[in-house]
């Protein structure tokens, strides 16, 4: 996951993205990344960033797992120390979802942030 956030770091900053962005940024690619390690059963994972308008920030995580495409849906106890990965998503991305992977076969995460310049 390191290697993921601070490649996402430096993408974000040579593409001069504010602060928050790439604090947000990092996170959502962290959480995602995460959950398909955990999750799919993959052998590998791609991580993927794009930017429509320089109003959008998109961010993706292709994993090969066969699961099925979607979150598993449970919501952690009070005391759980883990399960709130797709809570922060939700709190942080003005979008998200999934879906099949054209690069991979697996599972596509995706979340998108909007750039207020």
């Amino acid at each position: 996951m390191r290697t993921a956030r601070d490649t996402v770091r430096r993408r974000l900053r040579d593409w001069g993205l504010p602060g928050d962005v790439c604090t947000d940024a990092v996170l959502l690619v962290s959480e995602l990344a995460t959950n398909a390690v955990i999750h799919s059963g993959s052998n590998r994972m791609l991580c993927g960033l794009s930017l429509a308008s320089h109003q959008r920030l998109r961010i993706e995580v292709h994993d090969d797992g066969r699961a099925p495409a979607g979150p598993a849906g449970s919501r952690p106890a009070s005391l759980d120390e883990s399960g709130r990965g797709l809570l922060i998503v939700q709190q942080l991305a003005d979008s998200w979802g999934t879906s099949r992977s054209g690069r991979t076969g697996g599972t596509t995460v995706w979340a998108d942030l909007r750039i207020e310049l």
